[in-house]
């Protein structure tokens, strides 16, 4: 019987959330992205997309500039007091909006904002986009949108 999923187009917004899946459990695991994608491949059916494997390989190849820039734009708090859904979900966004030229800036926040409200709270979404908000103009004075 062939593969019922791998002829159906997931769309960016699915894609995001296995991206995300992806991000957040590298936290725990100790092995490569390719590692995770073989293993949800074969254990979970997971097609894994060029968008997914970028945005995967791109968070853990940049994570270091992108959490500087996370913590340069966080006021009043540390990067270690976020929740990892929220710092998984701020990677994501951050890495979307330095490295990938073809996704506009305000879908990568409001893309964010709605991953919080999924899998966090309300309150975790307007943190997220307060976080984001604070980069996109901090981009914007640089140079770097």
């Amino acid at each position: 019987m062939e593969n019922q999923n791998a002829n159906k187009k997931t769309s960016r917004r699915e894609e995001r959330k296995i991206a995300f899946g992806f991000v957040f459990e590298s936290m725990f695991r100790d092995d490569t992205p390719e590692d995770a994608f073989s293993d949800a491949e074969s254990a979970r059916d997971t097609v894994v997309s060029d968008y997914i494997r970028t945005v995967v390989e791109g968070v853990e190849e940049h994570i270091d500039e992108i959490d500087q820039q996370i913590e340069a734009n966080l006021k009043g708090w540390k990067k270690n007091r976020i929740s990892k859904i929220s710092l998984t979900i701020l990677r994501i966004a951050v890495f979307e909006m330095r490295y990938i030229d073809e996704i506009p800036i305000s879908v990568s926040i409001n893309e964010a904002v709605d991953l919080a409200k999924s899998y966090a709270t309300d309150n975790d979404g307007a943190f997220v986009n307060g976080v984001l908000g604070s980069i996109s103009k901090s981009m914007k004075s640089s140079g770097d949108e």
